[in-house]
């Protein structure tokens, strides 16, 4: 039975520019419920929150609120005003209790934030992380938040998701970082084409439930009428490609992490020479022994590793544990106290800076990617018009003419990435570049370095993004420790070292003379395992040609007239056929993953 409503919307209608954003949303969230909020990019999710706060009026409908309710609301971008940090986070505090400063205290130190500090010279993270703490302070029975881990380090998102996991209220927050949402959702709202379906489930299956709802909505739509599919087909279609795609560049991925783990197990095991030929552009970067400080802070120390032409590097690590300096030394612009650094040859190097000072706020989207130079821009060495390069990015043909001031902080990073992109470039360097961006941008994003040809060495906090686009992770830890791993963000956690903060449960430690007569872990697949591996991709690659024919006879608009038993016999195996594909890919993924963790066991 859901619990009586905290937070509630009826028959909500808001319009923006003169067209309808929502019409008829119906919504409830009750204490305890902890609601993901999805949709596509300017489907209205951040106006959807703004109207739960009661930021924004409804212009037709009935907002509801629970009568001594605490609400709490954090914007994607708020505006700080305030003589100090701690003044400000006090006005998170309901109004008869402002004089409780020990609050707003501990709340700032939980989230490492300076209360004396001015607000006027704050860095993203720490603004957010002060604006994070006003949220809180007031021990809200509602929460809602837009996009709340936006320049935040991994060490404060994972607090946050800790803090969440413990919070007793009703939450509702939007976020473009998937691992955050699949970790602290317990309901997702999907908000699409102006109304709002609810699942009972958190993000991890939204895009199974989303694929199905397409499914679903099409084959009904295709009994009625075929001409009023035509929108569900084409979304259901990009779903279905993406996760195609998806399933194609992990192939990939899996095949350059066995190639990096072979390289780093020669280096281990021999010394770090160089082959013939390396010199030539194979090798980018061969690091040894590097160590640097700064006074009596060390930020590394013996750290040796060999970057080769097309490796994806990620670095991770807490703010100011020193990710940007051990970037600076990998490319030569900071020189070593100790150690040396070598450079591959006719390195063209392209640098994305999360401050988007490349950017001149004046000038048009058009002229920034021209240069005011024609209607034209070199991808990479071959012509694009202006508008269809725009397009792929996301961007509006009303918007080419837009000054780049005008611009939220998303659509410039996106216009920064085009830029970055068009360049004729075989080592790049991206410093946060998920800041700010939804989902649909993400993906986009993550397709283009999937598909780049050069090096990529990644700053990110962002754990899913890492998993699916590195070969390998670089963990500044802090105090000079640094290592490397190969595979993603989850690879990482599940290979480094437990320290003695972080000791093991008990429970799980096994005694000594027990782990002496455990017999010798498996390093290989089962026979059985091992044939059904190599066997899967050619069963995908049917069901694939299956569902293209299928597909294809069912495009035609006479079929139904002409043969309604044929139509939906074909409609029937087509998603017979679809749903047999989506378990062999995931047997297949599931399959090759335990094949890579049994290999790193040798």
């Amino acid at each position: 039975m859901a619990p009586p409503p905290l937070l509630a919307l009826r028959d909500g209608f808001v319009t923006f520019g003169g067209r309808p954003l929502f019409t008829g949303v119906t919504l409830q969230v009750g204490r305890g419920e902890k609601c993901c909020l999805v949709g596509r990019n300017g489907s209205g999710k951040s106006t959807l929150l703004k109207v739960l706060a009661g930021e924004l009026p409804l212009d037709s409908g009935e907002r509801f609120v629970q009568p001594g309710t605490r609400l709490a609301f954090l914007a994607q971008d708020p505006a700080i005003e305030a003589a100090t940090i701690a003044d400000w986070v006090a006005t998170g505090l309901p109004e008869g209790e402002r004089d409780q400063r020990y609050r707003v205290e501990a709340m700032l130190d939980a989230l490492a934030v300076d209360g004396g500090r001015s607000p006027l010279n704050l860095s993203g993270g720490e603004g957010r992380r002060a604006s994070l703490a006003r949220a809180l302070v007031g021990e809200p029975d509602a929460l809602l938040l837009d996009e709340p881990t936006n320049h935040l380090d991994l060490p404060t998102i994972l607090w946050l998701e800790a803090h969440l996991a413990a919070f007793k209220g009703a939450l509702v927050v939007i976020s473009h970082d998937r691992t955050f949402l699949s970790t602290v959702g317990r309901q997702t709202l999907w908000l699409d084409r102006g109304l709002v379906r609810r699942h009972e489930s958190g993000f991890a299956g939204f895009e199974s439930w989303q694929e199905e709802t397409y499914a679903a909505e099409e084959a009904e739509q295709n009994r009625m009428d075929k001409r009023l599919a035509a929108e569900t087909h084409w979304l259901h279609r990009g779903v279905t490609a993406r996760r195609k795609r998806n399933m194609g560049r992990l192939r990939a991925l899996l095949a350059l992490r066995k190639d990096r783990a072979d390289r780093i197990k020669v280096q281990g095991s021999v010394k770090l020479a160089v082959e013939a030929g390396d010199v030539s552009g194979k090798l980018v970067i061969e690091a040894k022994d590097l160590s640097k400080s700064f006074g009596e802070r060390v930020i590394v120390q013996g750290f040796s590793t060999r970057i080769s032409r097309g490796d994806r590097v990620g670095l991770i690590g807490p703010n100011g544990a020193g990710k940007t300096t051990l970037l600076g030394l990998l490319t030569g612009a900071i020189p070593p106290d100790s150690g040396t650094v070598r450079l591959g040859t006719n390195l063209q190097t392209a640098t994305y800076d999360q401050q988007r000072a490349q950017l001149d706020p004046e000038a048009t989207v058009w002229d920034s990617l021209t240069d005011g130079a024609g209607d034209s821009v070199s991808v990479r060495g071959t012509p694009r018009h202006v508008m269809s390069y725009l397009r792929d990015f996301l961007f509006e043909d009303r918007q080419a003419h837009s000054p780049v001031r005008s611009l939220s902080g998303g659509e410039r990073n996106r216009l920064l990435l085009a830029k970055l992109l068009a360049k004729p470039s075989n080592l790049l360097i991206l410093d946060e570049p998920t800041n700010d961006l939804d989902m649909d941008t993400l993906d986009l994003l993550e397709e283009m370095l999937a598909d780049y040809d050069g090096t990529l060495l990644l700053v990110s906090h962002d754990r899913d993004f890492l998993d699916r686009l590195v070969t390998s992770v670089i963990a500044v830890e802090g105090d000079g420790e640094v290592a490397e791993y190969v595979g993603g963000y989850s690879d990482y956690l599940r290979w480094r070292p437990v320290s003695d903060a972080e000791p093991a449960a008990p429970a799980k430690a096994a005694p000594a003379a027990a782990r002496a007569q455990r017999p010798k872990s498996a390093t290989k697949l089962s026979y059985k395992d091992q044939r059904e591996l190599d066997e899967l991709p050619a069963r995908q690659e049917a069901l694939h040609g299956e569902i293209a024919r299928l597909e294809s006879e069912l495009a035609d608009p006479a079929l139904y007239g002409r043969d309604p038993g044929g139509f939906a016999r074909r409609s029937a195996r087509l998603e017979e056929a679809r749903q047999a594909l989506a378990a062999a890919e995931e047997r297949w993924l599931e399959l090759e993953m335990k094949k890579e963790e049994l290999a790193g066991r040798s």
